[in-house]
């Protein structure tokens, strides 16, 4: 029985075989710390050897991922002044394969396909969280939450946060039949509680403002392109208006306040003082990817002790960019930097300045949540994640594939078009 190609890598066709693969994707993605290696091998599974099923498909406009494959190389290259170099040797291969996975996710899944295979992914994920039903003591703020399966409550609010988002999403842009609201309910509730339940402060503040985003993009489809640009300038300024007042006026702590956290983010501004004091120290190259949290190093094993970290793994200093700075230096930083405003702002010129797409609004939604949280968790710099997985498919969405154009018959010409013909009998003849 031979499969036919178009079943697998065709973006049209492949819902059934993209939505299983993306579900598996996020299985591993959540549990690969408690089910090991054989959910990466999974993941591996369903996404490489597509590669051998249509080659070419990879190669077209191959050089549109330059960047990501820049700060990949970059990322492998950092073994050569690496502190820890056995270390960032197997972790750089990991995060070079899961970029891979992303771009050839990104190659053979829609948009739709994405979204309904991460829902499938997500129902699964949180009902098996709440079989394990854990609880854990936050050590930067003292609270005890709901996490799961999960290693903290900022991971389980990000899956219930991308479970309401895509939720949403689905339902105002993606849905065909009145069915998808039925089968979603279960997603939007299980997402709902958790969220609620593992009181993640970013989750909850971030799930809002990205709807309200979305929202406004969905509207905008009503306005022409050079509306659109006006909107979007003015409301791009009366943000950046806005967080200059909160920031000078105190209402930041108050809204932080609403949250229970103070001005220091319940420590994580002093994390973020010994990562750049760290930093300092190599700004340029860093210490080498992964090469920081190393058990046996002082600074680590002096934090992870400050923090309370009993088991000395699965830290960071909660924040994306000081982290980058510490392991990668400045030139990482940069890099990294480079393709998620490339991504955003590649997206929204898709959205405003050319035809309005659905697609890119989903995802200018996704690049809004992962920039919102770059500022106080690290989810785009680890192999095996969400964030990082959802950022690169993202980026390599970017590409539009050119379409196969056929000649058309005659006989399938618009009749505007012969109706034209008609009505110009001295049309001069072509140039021979």
């Amino acid at each position: 029985m031979k499969i036919p190609k178009s079943l697998l890598v065709d973006p049209e066709k492949n819902s059934v075989y993209g939505s299983f693969a993306v579900a598996v994707s996020i299985w591993a993605f959540s549990y690969s710390v408690i089910f090991g290696q054989p959910v990466i091998l999974a993941y591996y599974a369903v996404w490489l050897p597509l590669i051998l099923v249509d080659y070419r498909r990879f190669l077209r406009q191959l050089s549109s991922a330059w960047l990501p494959l820049l700060f990949a190389a970059y990322v492998c290259f950092s073994v050569f002044w690496s502190q820890a170099p056995g270390i960032t040797a197997r972790t750089a291969v990991q995060y070079l394969s899961h970029i891979v996975c992303a771009y050839v996710a990104a190659r053979t899944v829609s948009v739709r396909t994405l979204t309904i295979g991460t829902l499938v992914g997500i129902f699964f994920v949180l009902l098996y969280s709440l079989k394990v039903g854990g609880h854990s003591a936050d050590v930067l703020d003292g609270t005890y939450n709901f996490v799961g399966a999960f290693a903290s409550k900022n991971q389980i609010g990000f899956v219930g946060s991308l479970g309401i988002y895509f939720s949403v999403v689905f339902l105002a842009f993606l849905r065909r039949g009145r069915l998808s609201f039925i089968l979603i309910v279960p997603v939007v509730l299980l997402s709902a509680y958790v969220l609620l339940a593992s009181h993640s402060a970013t989750s909850m503040a971030s799930t809002p403002a990205v709807l309200a985003l979305v929202a406004l993009l969905a509207m905008s489809k009503l306005l022409s392109r050079r509306y659109r640009g006006v909107i979007f300038v003015v409301g791009a300024g009366m943000i950046v208006a806005v967080t200059f007042v909160a920031l000078n006026l105190g209402l930041m702590d108050f809204v932080l306040g609403m949250f229970g956290k103070d001005s220091t983010l319940t420590g994580r501004t002093y994390l973020w003082q010994q990562g750049w004091n760290a930093a300092m120290r190599s700004p340029i190259l860093g210490v080498g990817y992964a090469a920081y949290w190393v058990q046996g190093f002082a600074e680590a094993e002096r934090l992870w002790n400050e923090f309370y970290i009993s088991t000395r793994t699965g830290f960071h200093f909660h924040n994306t960019y000081v982290e980058v700075l510490v392991e990668l230096g400045f030139t990482g930083a940069v890099l990294i930097s480079l393709i998620m405003l490339r991504t955003l702002f590649g997206h929204i010129a898709a959205v405003v300045f050319r035809t309005w797409q659905a697609e890119s609004v989903v995802l200018i939604g996704v690049m809004v949540l992962l920039l919102i949280r770059s500022f106080v968790e690290v989810e785009i710099l680890n192999p095996y994640i969400m964030g990082s997985f959802l950022m690169y498919f993202s980026f390599f969405k970017l590409a539009r594939l050119p379409v196969a154009r056929t000649r058309r018959s005659p006989a399938f010409e618009p009749a505007d078009a012969k109706a034209g013909e008609a009505a110009w009998p001295h049309r001069p003849a072509a140039a021979e």
